[in-house]
Order: structure tokens, then sequence, then C-alpha cells
């Protein structure tokens, strides 16, 4: 009875390696979204039975209106960012300077979407809407700072991999780690949004 030979670089009974589906950063940016996302979901619920629960129109009387309108130009300009980030995701496949070309046009629009809910922040503290002045101003300044914090730091992610790109070091685990974060930072604001501006 001959048995056949098995290969030298292959030991009996370990079958090959297969390549990855997806680098460790980009497995754990996955997790960590999924758990944002729970997080999230658990704070609009929040703030849809208090809204629910309060009687007559919401915000209360006497409570301070949001600037629907100008923070609906700002939605416009953090979504911007996020088409910016596709596009340096497409230049990135070609050349690591054209990634970090629309990487900076995203980060600046980023940027400019944080600088403005700042301002907003400072101007409805001053008409009176803080975190005691009831429920509508305590679920504001939550979900809305909650969104800021991410922003933050999405804007901290996408800042370094544009320096990444500028010296030619960029990975695509990094890339697409950061990418991620910030398309569920953009995804996420037109939900906040609508259900605390509208």
């Amino acid at each position: 009875m001959t048995t056949a030979a098995l290969p030298l670089d292959r030991p009996s009974g370990i079958s090959p390696r297969r390549p990855a589906v997806a680098s460790n950063a980009v497995v754990g940016m996955a997790i960590f979204l999924a758990a944002e996302i729970m997080f999230f979901g658990a704070l609009i619920s929040a703030f849809t039975i208090t809204r629910i629960s309060t009687p007559g129109a919401w915000p209360p009387p006497g409570q301070i209106r949001l600037p629907i309108e100008a923070t609906g130009v700002n939605t416009g300009v953090l979504i911007a960012s996020g088409v910016a980030l596709y596009f340096a995701q497409r230049h990135g496949q070609a050349a690591a300077r054209g990634a970090a070309k629309m990487l900076g046009v995203a980060l600046g629009l980023g940027a400019a979407f944080v600088l403005f809910q700042g301002w907003e922040w400072v101007q409805l503290i001053r008409e009176g809407l803080t975190m005691r002045s009831g429920p509508a101003g305590s679920f504001f300044y939550l979900l809305v700072g909650a969104h800021a914090l991410h922003a933050v730091a999405g804007l901290i992610a996408l800042a370094v991999a544009r320096g990444k790109a500028l010296r030619d070091a960029l990975t695509p685990g990094f890339f697409t780690s950061a990418r991620l974060y910030w398309y569920f930072v953009v995804g996420l604001w037109p939900v906040l949004y609508w259900r605390v501006y509208l």
C-alpha cells in the first residue's frame, strides 16, 4: 500500500493559510461601530420616549427654538466632507498625494462643521438653553455633545491619515478604519438632526 507524498511545506493535518479578508484594524473598527450604533440607538430611543410622553408641543412652551435652517446648511457641509472622503479613497487607489489632497478637503469641511456647532452652542447657552433648562436642553446637549466628541475623534483620525498619506505611509487597514469611522459620524448626524432639530 502506497501513500501519496505530502508537500514539504505543509505538515499533515494543517490546511493552507487563507489570506485575511479584512485587517485586524478594520474588524476592530467594525465591532466598535456596532457598539456605537447601539449606544446612540439607546440615546435616541430615550429621547423619543421622553418627547412622546411630554404633553403638548415639543419643545415645551418657553423653550428656546433650535436654529433649524443654519444647522441644515451645516449638515450639508458635513455630508460634503463624507463625499470628499469618498474621492480621497478613489485617489488613494492611484496616488497617495491625491488622497492627501482630498483628505485635506474632508478634514477642512469636518472642522468647519464642528466649529459651527461650537458657535451654535455658545449662542444657545447665551440665550438660556442649558442642561438644566429642561428635558429638551438636556437631551440636546447629550445627543449633540456625544456626536461632537465622536466628530473630534474622527477629525484626529483623518488628520493622522492625511499625514501618513503625505509621507506615503498610509496603510489600507488604517485608511479603511478611518473612513468607516468618519462615514459613521457623517451618517449619524442627519438622523440626529431629524430627531432633535425637526
